[in-house]
């Protein structure tokens, strides 16, 4: 089975005294349900999955399940012979978003604590903006990402110790030798091409076949493009629109997004798709990356939501899009080709799934650089430039950036296809793959 580092998370919360119920949130098929099931069945004697989502369509013993005891008894119905002990019994709610005042009866199921529960679903983000009451106190709510890149390397068969070592060179600020560079960074190009979606990467694995790896992902996009149906048919398609747009606008120079363009209306601003943005964002399916044009720590405090850039959740899901079945375009490193969208996607993704909010700096005189983040140990924000050819030593916003004294700059970075690690004038030049360690 493939490696999540989440695992370690779930288990440590699943062992510990918390009485907080641990909900898992994420995109849809990023791998939710069976690395819940995985660890759930291993730790405890007594496992009980309830798919809510296969009740809403079928039974619907949870519809009116309003009430601790209410919810007992519909499980009852189910797996009564395995309801003992708190400490033996996992109940495993799945898909919770089906029926929201679920989400509420967490709190009295946590304070009940008669068994050991864990949650999951998607569109939570949605869904508890619209539940009158949340039980924050009583949840521990974690979000879960498609595969990064050390989990991808750990799937194709890359051991931990390997993984360690490359760790090692990256904190010590060593470059790697020809021989691992050029390995590593096949395994990145690789990783564009397939991305993190469980599903893409068991089939890579496995068959080694990219149409069988596009299939995969052509279904996943279209099935994230669908998923709005829990809205009117205006917002519906505006909703649709957005997400259709992201890798033409990632394409474009600027990269954000353009309000005028999503329904091609003069006067359209960002506030009049406030709630579809919402959505996109809080399922998952899209990263959001807001502009800063004075970078102070810490950055949120400066944020602008006009100046907005969506990346795809997944980089596989991007780059099929983009380049089809032609590998050769992301493999062979060729000039023409810019993979410049597709390098920045992997960069966001990996970012936000290490805990970092995603900001990029846009100055309209001195120009973007492609992402700022918080430092905490400096109280001052990273500038992260990402260059996919060439030239990755040219970068004249970086440069005015980081000698501009106002912004107290300690360091900045450069992630490129370049092996050698090496810093100047407080620019850290680093090859992309390390950015799994940033």
């Amino acid at each position: 089975m493939l490696f999540r580092k989440i695992e370690a998370q779930i288990e440590d919360h699943l062992k510990s005294d918390s009485r907080a119920i641990m909900l898992i949130d994420g995109a849809r098929q990023v791998g939710k349900t069976y690395i819940i099931r995985h660890v759930g069945q291993k730790l405890f004697e007594n496992y009980i999955e309830l798919n809510l989502v296969e009740d809403y369509v079928g039974a619907r013993l949870f519809a009116n399940a309003k009430t601790v005891e209410d919810f007992y008894l519909a499980v009852s119905m189910l797996a009564g012979d395995r309801m003992k002990e708190k400490e033996t019994t996992l109940i495993f709610i799945d898909e919770i978003q089906a029926y929201p005042h679920l989400l509420t009866l967490l709190k009295f199921l946590a304070q009940d604590d008669r068994f050991t529960y864990i949650a999951s679903g998607s569109l939570l983000g949605v869904t508890l903006a619209q539940t009158t009451s949340i039980p924050m106190g009583s949840i521990r709510m974690v979000r879960m990402f498609p595969l990064d890149f050390e989990e991808f390397l750990y799937a194709n068969g890359m051991n931990a110790l390997v993984v360690s070592s490359l760790r090692k060179k990256y904190e010590r600020q060593e470059s790697l030798d020809e021989a691992t560079h050029a390995k590593v960074l096949d395994m990145f190009r690789k990783y564009l091409l397939v991305g993190g979606m469980p599903d893409a990467v068991n089939a890579f694995v496995a068959e080694k076949n990219i149409q069988r790896v596009r299939q995969i992902q052509s279904e996943i996009y279209a099935y994230y493009a669908a998923d709005a149906s829990k809205y009117d048919d205006g917002r519906k398609l505006k909703i649709r629109r957005i997400y259709d747009l992201i890798p033409s606008n990632l394409e474009n120079k600027k990269k954000r997004v353009v309000a005028q363009s999503i329904e091609n209306k003069r006067g359209k601003t960002f506030a009049d798709y406030q709630d579809e943005f919402d959505y996109l964002i809080s399922a998952g399916i899209a990263l959001s990356v807001q502009a800063i044009s004075t970078p102070v720590f810490p950055l949120i405090q400066s944020s602008g939501k006009n100046l907005l850039k969506l990346y795809l959740n997944d980089v596989g899901i991007l780059s099929g899009i983009l380049y089809g079945n032609n590998i050769q375009a992301i493999l062979s490193d060729e000039e023409s080709i810019n993979l410049g969208s597709v390098y920045e996607c992997v960069v966001a993704s990996e970012l936000i799934a290490h805990g970092h909010k995603l900001f990029y700096y846009d100055n309209r005189t001195k120009g973007e650089v492609d992402f700022l983040i918080d430092d905490y140990d400096s109280l001052s924000a990273v500038p992260i430039e990402v260059k996919s050819g060439k030239d990755y030593t040219v970068h004249s916003a970086l440069n005015a950036f980081v000698s501009n004294e106002d912004y107290h700059v300690k360091k900045a970075i450069v992630l490129s296809n370049e092996r050698e690690i090496t810093t100047k004038n407080r620019i850290t030049y680093l090859p992309i793959y390390d950015i799994m360690f940033l």
